[in-house]
């Protein structure tokens, strides 16, 4: 595929399957071409002369087209397709539906359209799409009712209907767009291509999107991160309820589902998820206009004190902070303001205040360097004009470099004066939270900027043998492999306890023997996934008591199961869990973002207390360290009440080197490390111990790839 710049920017458009009958998609595309388009719109159709007073051509070859709009019948689409190529037109966008949404037949054909897209080179929306625009040139080469006023938004959105309802809804609010896709069953482009598209232009300060699905998470990754270090890209994306996750076997799949990739994947991208359509045109409205805070301290000048609190409190759930004044600060608003007045933050203006006693009060703190953004948040009274304030905020913030968002309390008196506040690039709002929660979005995007993304961890590790262990699966009824894989862990350098699988109680005291103190024994089967819970696992097992212990677990193996496969008995070296905390950390492989790698509170309680963090592998150091800093019981790694801390470098390390593993080895559909016991510091021990291991492989793929290099 070549650029997109002529997509959004041609000379002359063909509609092929234009027609003049009423209520037909093909006038409708049509009609709004040639009412607003700079270029030349071209109807093509062998049936028709001419259509809506534009003369017609027979075929696209004849239209010298630089963009194609195909609303023709589904089953003439890949004939009109392939002319578009034939005849050299290097943009299309398919309208037509049913293809992949309508079944079996439908996917054959949107299969066929990929690969003839392919065969030309060609840039190709949807199918299934309702269309595009560009407002520079006033193409508006959709079926939707109204075209988009201009402005600096870039929107796409995976539903044709959303895009006409935002856009009726813009319309009413003055908010414009540079580039409209509706991004349809995305055979061809999809928000990846879009996203590095608008990353480099110009016209472009803002890239929002509604979002099902993203095609390839990895690639979506690498381009936004690119694109999110100029251009801000904020998404909605739907589905996110678990409804929508997939079952799983292990523990990181059932806590993982796709919600949890998307959180972590759009959080890696530089991506700020919007919640709500009004949240992603807050946000999206105050990254277009505001300059990016220095600092998370806010200042908020109000004259009415119950919302005053309502936005301090708001500060607090945003994750900002009330700006501390300098004593020069509240000087400054004791002499100018009366007694009654509050001159700390945040600072009350009181009832009667004027618009004079406003600006005087947003001038003082804005020129605090202590203050990184503020809110002007007034309720209407006899004394204050809305019009009046507005102009002075819009004078004020002028000569400073801070962000400010306003927030006029009101009804009709307030819409004037928020159309001019929000026209001269002043967000304005009702609610002080929605006002707050915009200046923390303009303070989420610097903390994107000043990221420093690293390369991923890398370490030597043992391929060959890692694979050998994954092949022991081609010998199984199932695809499961579990504490008889630690060979596995071993050749990754995850440090495992010394221990053996045993298979007769007299070879389990041999190896018992051999191991310093008592041992831990757990039953290996992989019909038994919860060995605790039918009691196949043994702690604190002296020598003397090993022979029988083994007897034990096989007999409540055996009760519990009859029909299992028991491979034996691990017989293990104990770990002192006193010292140490439990933690888990797993991979479940997401379809669209691949290895999701999780790090938590492990034990047996980790499906409970789903204390966990993810992060789309490969994952690099400081991604690995944020993990063991963002979980709610990042305390006790750090030694809560009186305890050790324990060595976080070991556990990242161990991250690493898991992420490492699932990256390289594409056929490891799940895996859990549980528990992996961190624990204290200590100068040439080893301080993370792997206690137990399960994983799904699937050995056809482990078959059909070489591990990554």
């Amino acid at each position: 595929m070549g650029t997109l710049n002529e997509l959004f920017d041609p000379d002359r458009v063909a509609v092929v399957g234009a027609t003049a009958r009423e209520g037909a998609v093909g006038r409708a595309v049509t009609s709004n071409l040639l009412a607003d388009f700079a270029g030349e719109t071209v109807p093509v159709n062998p049936n028709y002369d001419e259509v809506l007073g534009t003369a017609c051509v027979d075929a696209v070859g004849e239209a010298d087209a630089d963009v194609a709009v195909v609303v023709v019948p589904p089953s003439i689409v890949l004939d009109a397709i392939e002319a578009c190529g034939e005849a050299g037109v290097e943009n299309v966008v398919v309208i037509t539906a049913g293809f992949g949404e309508t079944g079996e037949d439908g996917a054959a054909r949107e299969r066929r359209l990929a690969e003839i897209a392919d065969e030309y080179d060609l840039n190709l929306v949807g199918p299934n799409s309702l269309g595009i625009m560009s407002t520079p040139s006033g193409m508006n080469a959709t079926f939707g009712p109204e075209n988009a006023l201009p402005g600096g938004l870039s929107f796409m959105s995976q539903s044709g209907a959303f895009v006409t309802a935002v856009l009726d809804w813009a319309n009413d609010n003055g908010v414009g767009f540079k580039d409209v896709v509706s991004l349809g069953n995305k055979a061809v482009l999809d928000e990846t291509d879009f996203v590095d598209h608008w990353g480099d232009d110009e016209g472009t300060d803002v890239i929002i999107g509604y979002l099902e699905g993203i095609e390839d998470g990895r690639e979506f990754i690498e381009t936004a991160r690119e694109t999110a270090a100029d251009t801000p890209i904020v998404a909605v994306k739907s589905g996110r309820t678990s409804a929508g996750a997939q079952a799983a076997s292990s523990h990181t799949g059932t806590l993982a589902g796709s919600e949890k990739a998307y959180e972590a994947g759009l959080d890696q991208a530089g991506v700020i998820r919007a919640e709500s359509v009004d949240e992603l045109f807050d946000a999206a409205g105050i990254l277009g206009s505001q300059p990016l805070p220095d600092t998370d301290s806010v200042a908020i000048v109000t004259n009415a004190g119950g919302p005053g609190v309502m936005a301090t409190d708001a500060v607090g759930d945003a994750g900002l902070e009330l700006a501390s004044f300098t004593g020069e600060t509240t000087e400054a608003l004791r002499e100018s303001m009366p007694e009654e007045a509050n001159v700390h933050n945040p600072v009350d203006v009181i009832g009667d205040a004027d618009v004079d006693r406003f600006r005087e009060a947003l001038e003082t703190v804005l020129a605090d360097g202590n203050v990184g953004a503020a809110l002007v948040l007034a309720a209407p009274t006899a004394t204050l004009e809305f019009d009046e304030l507005g102009e002075a905020v819009r004078e004020t913030v002028e000569g400073f470099d801070a962000p400010v968002a306003a927030c006029l309390m009101g009804g009709d008196r307030t819409r004037e004066p928020k159309r001019k506040l929000q026209a001269a690039g002043i967000p304005c709002y009702f609610d002080p939270a929605r006002g707050i929660e915009s200046l923390a979005t303009l303070a989420e995007y610097r903390d994107i900027r000043r990221r420093e993304y690293a390369a991923p961890m890398s370490f030597d590790v043992d391929r060959e043998r890692a694979r050998d262990v994954l092949s022991s699966v081609h010998d199984r009824d199932d695809n499961r492999l579990g504490v008889e894989a630690m060979e596995l862990l071993d050749a990754y350098g995850i440090p495992t306890p010394d221990g053996e699988i045993v298979d007769s109680p007299g070879r389990a005291s041999e190896v018992a023997a051999g191991i310093d103190g008592d041992v831990v024994m757990k039953i290996v089967s992989p019909d038994v996934l919860h060995k605790s819970d039918i009691g196949g696992v043994a702690v604190g097992v002296a020598d003397a008591d090993v022979a029988d212990t083994y007897e034990d677990l096989i007999t409540r193996a055996r009760n519990y199961q009859p029909d299992a496969t028991i491979l034996g008995v691990q017989v293990q070296e104990m770990v002192d869990l006193d010292d140490g905390v439990e933690t888990i950390v797993g991979m479940n492989r997401d379809p669209q973002f691949g290895p999701l790698v999780m790090f938590g509170l492990g034990g047996i309680f980790v499906e409970v207390m789903e204390d966990t963090a993810f992060r789309v592998a490969p994952v690099s150091e400081p991604e690995a360290r944020e993990m063991t800093e963002e979980i709610r019981s990042a305390p006790l790694l750090r030694g809560a009440r009186g305890r050790d801390p324990v060595d976080v470098d070991a556990v990242v390390e161990t991250i690493g080197r898991l992420s490492q593993l699932v990256t390289d080895f594409p056929a490891i559909l799940e895996l859990d490390v549980n528990p992996l016991v961190a624990l204290p510091d200590a100068d040439g021990g080893t301080n993370v111990a792997a206690v137990d291991v399960r994983l799904t492989v699937d050995p056809e793929e482990l078959d059909s790839e070489e591990p990554n290099q």
